[in-house]
């Protein structure tokens, strides 16, 4: 699976931004996906994951404020984000699993895009 993601910028304090995170190579339906982001300061966390069961997953951080969907024709996933924070400053990747569900641990995923720098100004 080859995904590349999208859609990040610069956006003010309470702003949106959705990312997008194309996949290709097979077929995201069969997959577990999810976003994490990464900062200078901090190790790759886990933001949100939408799994083969149609579980989803989410931090409490992104809790009524970030959302994940998938448009499986599109072979795409996206992530709605509102409300956003100077403290949601981050590259923000997408990673996909053909082996698990359900997993926050980066390790479990086989396959990565390359980051998109989200900014959030205050």
């Amino acid at each position: 699976v080859q995904l590349q993601a999208s859609g990040g910028g610069v956006v003010q304090d309470g702003g949106s931004l959705r990312l997008s995170c194309a996949a290709s190579g097979r077929p995201i339906s069969a997959s577990a996906v999810a976003w994490f982001r990464q900062t200078a300061m901090k190790e790759r966390e886990f933001v949100i994951g939408s799994w083969r069961d149609s579980g989803l997953s989410t931090q409490d951080f992104a809790l009524g404020r970030f959302t994940i969907s998938r448009d499986n024709a599109e072979n795409t996933v996206y992530l709605q984000m509102n409300n956003l924070k100077p403290e949601d400053t981050a590259v923000y990747y997408c990673a996909a699993s053909t082996l698990y569900g359900g997993q926050w641990l980066p390790s479990s995923y086989e396959y990565w895009g390359r980051g998109t720098q989200v900014t959030v100004s205050s």
